[in-house]
């Protein structure tokens, strides 16, 4: 008898554990539903999260060709900071330039991979090249068909800067950076002018950075040229 009440009352306190526990989970509130505003006369629909959910894949046309521009537009900066070490010894623009080399660096690996999440076409070196050749056959042209990127330096303008060294070079390189980041700001600014771009929350924050960083990069280099003078 008194194993019998012993199992009894085992039973009834798990009985009340689990009555006590389910209760408990129906009390804790749920994700808040994601609600659809129905068109003017008809009502509003709650969606399921996965309805609800933008894929990645989604992206606007202006977004993906402001990245793989923007990718061909740093790798020149790249390729402008690593002409400093054989033709400055100006330990300011050296570190100022390894500053911009190794941020725009960082920035065109974080725009491949944003590319690549998104299924996009990634540049590749063969289609700076490509850009390149291009840039260099419109300078023969009096028009061209396609507008270079804003703020590229002309295969000319790239040439004088490799030719150039010390306070030469101290002065093209800054002209040519500053006109440089000049251009990115132009072409974040098309992009938010765009209807429909930019609303991408990862390439906003990336786009909105590259604006204030060239912005404030801009006034160090204007800085640099005035001491210069």
């Amino acid at each position: 008898m008194a194993s019998w009440l012993c199992l009894a009352s085992a039973a009834w306190l798990c009985l009340s554990a689990s009555t006590a526990l389910s209760q408990q989970a129906k009390a804790q509130p749920g994700p808040a539903p994601i609600v659809e505003p129905g068109a003017p006369g008809h009502d509003s629909k709650i969606l399921s999260p996965a309805a609800a959910r933008i894929p990645v894949g989604d992206t606007a046309e202006p977004d993906t060709k402001f990245m793989q521009g923007m990718i061909m537009h740093h790798a020149q900066a790249v390729e402008m900071t690593a002409m400093m070490p054989s033709r400055t010894h100006n330990k300011a623009l050296l570190a100022f330039g390894k500053r911009i080399s190794i941020s725009q660096s960082d920035e065109i690996k974080y725009m491949r991979l944003w590319l690549e999440d998104r299924g996009k076409a990634v540049p590749t070196e063969h289609d700076q090249m490509e850009h390149m050749a291009h840039m260099q056959g419109m300078a023969h042209m009096d028009m061209g068909s396609m507008p270079m990127m804003p703020g590229m330096l002309t295969p000319q303008q790239m040439k004088a800067l490799a030719k150039a060294t010390g306070p030469a070079f101290d002065r093209l390189f800054l002209t040519g950076m500053i006109q440089h980041h000049t251009g990115a700001l132009v072409m974040v600014r098309d992009l938010f002018n765009t209807p429909g771009a930019g609303q991408d929350n990862q390439l906003f924050d990336f786009a909105t950075d590259v604006d204030n960083t060239q912005r404030a990069e801009i006034k160090i280099m204007e800085g640099m040229l005035k001491e210069k003078r």
